[in-house]
């Protein structure tokens, strides 16, 4: 271990002990490193690392059973307990697993560390996959629960242990890239004739890179603000409070550049805590840290089942940290439940 490493464990163990129930993710910006970096110091004691192998370890994951899986940004925490089922990672850029629990979009190439982590605590063992991004920032993370195959996942970790054990982790950083054109180059008509004319809302992505426009962007220069209204971020509590009370299925979407989690199905006990929005159910938790959402919209795609409607959230950056939609199925109009429930926001 190199006098760098060395004293960086030195930092780490100092911070936690003066700060106990400090999460990683934050110990890492207090240090001025990044989490993978705190992670790979603890190699060959807690911490194994894994060879990146991510389609083969992914698939390989259903064997665990019931798990939890945790995808985050910044501004957004999106816990899902189930089963991994119908891995598909036949396209070479992107994975997915669609299941009724588990329910996500890879972005493989944005993938780039592996560890398993057994942390230690008076509670006893929780041991966990982490997959980190070139920048070591935590992409995915997948949590044992009561009801995992513990013996699937040490057989798991001894089939994919990489060769390299050491501390030492290196990290690029990886540019974000939010240019913006200025609106007076943008062919603003035709952009909005083709909002108008969406057949599929997964056609909405390509509008943008069409035309040259940011996601805030579009939203500003929306045809009418029947398919895209600024709202006040109190609506996203309103509207699950709202499904909470009616047993309206919805959807949440959260995601980083290198996953995408999806939640399907009701939410029921939602509360606050300091400035942090929380849906706490059992299989499905969602911790919103609402002082960093700038901009909330409303958002309608034309499609050939109707309009879909989403509520879409922005941090400063312009950068979306969670979207909700009625929960819905291609080929099926949009629930009147989940307009009824937008239409009162």
């Amino acid at each position: 271990m190199s006098t760098m490493t060395n004293s960086l464990k030195s930092q780490w163990e100092a911070l936690k002990a003066d700060n106990p129930h400090l999460r990683i993710r934050n110990a890492a910006e207090q240090l001025g490193v990044s989490e993978a970096e705190l992670v790979a110091l603890s190699t060959g004691d807690t911490v194994t690392r894994l060879r990146p192998e991510f389609a083969a370890i992914l698939t390989e994951v259903q064997k665990l059973g019931k798990v939890m899986g945790l995808t985050r940004n910044d501004e957004c925490v999106h816990e899902r307990k189930g089963v991994y089922l119908n891995p598909d990672f036949s396209s070479p850029f992107a994975g997915l697993f669609v299941g009724e629990d588990i329910d996500m979009r890879i972005f493989i190439s944005h993938w780039d560390k592996a560890f398993a982590v057994a942390e230690k605590s008076e509670h006893g063992d929780r041991k966990s996959l982490q997959f980190f991004g070139k920048d070591g920032i935590a992409i995915h993370k997948i949590y044992l629960t009561k009801d995992s195959d513990e013996a699937a996942f040490d057989a798991l970790v001894a089939q994919f242990k990489s060769d390299n054990q050491g501390t030492e982790e290196t990290t690029v950083e990886v540019p974000l890239i939010l240019d913006e054109k200025p609106d007076a180059d943008i062919d603003v008509k035709a952009f909005q004739e083709a909002w108008e004319g969406l057949k599929d809302t997964h056609a909405f992505f390509g509008m943008l890179k069409k035309f040259g426009v940011t996601r805030t962007q579009a939203l500003r220069l929306a045809p009418n603000e029947k398919f895209a209204k600024k709202v006040e971020k109190e609506a996203i509590v309103k509207m699950l409070e709202g499904a909470a009370e009616t047993k309206l299925p919805i959807m949440c979407f959260v995601g980083n550049r290198g996953n995408i989690q999806i939640h399907t199905g009701t939410v029921r006990k939602t509360m606050w805590h300091n400035q942090w929005y929380n849906v706490m159910d059992p299989d499905f938790n969602l911790h919103l840290d609402t002082d960093k959402i700038a901009q909330t919209w409303i958002v309608r795609k034309p499609t050939e089942d109707g309009d879909v409607t989403a509520i879409e959230v922005f941090n400063e950056m312009g950068e979306i940290i969670v979207q909700f939609f009625g929960k819905r199925k291609p080929g099926v109009p949009e629930l009147q439940g989940w307009r009824d429930l937008v239409a009162t926001l």
